[in-house]
């Protein structure tokens, strides 16, 4: 699994012009699935999101993670961050899990990551999405399991 993450100081996502999901301080992740993907790497990745240092202590030293600040996770299926662009001009997603299975790991995904007790918000697999996002920092970062 793959995720964009970018720390924010609030996002949203609409689905038909009506807002599915928001946070204010937390993290946006973009959420990609491939076709080896599995449970464990779903749980790895979790386990980095709500551990990942990005968030400034009072140093200013990015020292704290999510759950530290109590922060927020906006979870958003992001089909295209299984692309495959390193030939040619139009990226290929051969590497991609099938749609089926890609929104059953996306969604157990969220349903671990409610367990942990972080507020959760969440994009709407498959369909066709706005998101807008206030970047702190900017502070953007790529994470794989």
């Amino acid at each position: 699994m793959k995720a964009l993450i970018q720390r924010v100081s609030r996002a949203s996502v609409e689905v038909d012009e009506q807002t599915v999901g928001r946070i204010g301080c937390g993290l946006l992740v973009l959420v990609g699935v491939e076709k080896d993907d599995t449970d464990a790497k779903a749980d790895k990745l979790l386990h980095k999101l709500l551990h990942y240092r990005v968030f400034s202590d009072a140093q200013g030293k990015m020292n704290l993670n999510v759950q530290q600040t109590e922060g927020e996770l906006l979870l958003v299926s992001q089909f295209t961050l299984a692309a495959d662009t390193q030939k040619g001009l139009r990226p290929s997603f051969s590497s991609a899990a099938p749609p089926s299975e890609g929104e059953r790991l996306f969604n157990y995904l969220i349903a671990q990551a409610k367990q942990t007790g972080t507020p959760i918000a969440t994009g709407e697999f498959g369909a066709d999405m706005q998101v807008a996002l206030v970047n702190d920092g900017p502070v953007t970062f790529m994470l794989e399991s």
